[in-house]
């Protein structure tokens, strides 16, 4: 899962990256045991060699690939290509199996970070992160954030760090590379 690091920026930093939370694969999972014990059920009750017999489970094995390829197979290959990396400087997302979409966020542009959590997601201690910016893009959106109150927390902390070594205080002076007071 390690994000490229020739995709950094020069000292740039992981702090942390991660996947969706695992309760995206829930409805999926569920989907997946269904179509197998229903098909199966089906396929093993249409029982003989007549044309409808035949005609008839090939129709429910063919239905039951499509659902599972559709509703199982595929958002677990997008839970899988979906990346949240958060940097010393920026927050990455990465999603998509053949077409990726990106989209970055400099924390120098955080103004405001959120989060939503429904009782599902409280008790699965996961939620949805919201990232304000003063930019025209408005707000990054990160849903199915693991501990996403500590990711809140994170991501300011994340900011005061930036903010401090853009300044050059305490930390590294971007000019000179050198320790400062």
């Amino acid at each position: 899962m390690a994000y490229p690091r020739k995709l950094l920026g020069l000292d740039e930093r992981i702090v942390m990256e991660m996947r969706p939370h695992w309760r995206s694969l829930i409805v999926p999972g569920l989907i997946l045991l269904a179509s197998v014990v229903v098909s199966s059920y089906l396929a093993s009750v249409l029982d003989g060699s007549g044309l409808l017999v035949r005609t008839l489970r090939t129709i429910v094995i063919a239905s039951s690939i499509l659902l599972i390829l559709g509703w199982s197979i595929r958002p677990f290959l997008l839970w899988l290509s979906t990346d949240y990396v958060f940097t010393d400087r920026r927050i990455i997302v990465r999603t998509g199996v053949l077409r990726r979409i990106g989209r970055d966020m400099p924390l120098s542009r955080v103004n405001n970070v959120t989060y939503d959590k429904t009782l599902i997601e409280r008790i699965l201690n996961c939620g949805t992160l919201s990232v304000q910016s003063a930019a025209e893009q408005g707000s990054l959106v990160i849903a199915s954030v693991p501990d996403v109150e500590a990711m809140q927390r994170e991501v300011y902390r994340l900011f005061e760090e930036d903010d401090a070594r853009r300044r050059g205080v305490g930390g590294l002076s971007p000019e000179s590379g050198t320790e400062t007071a």
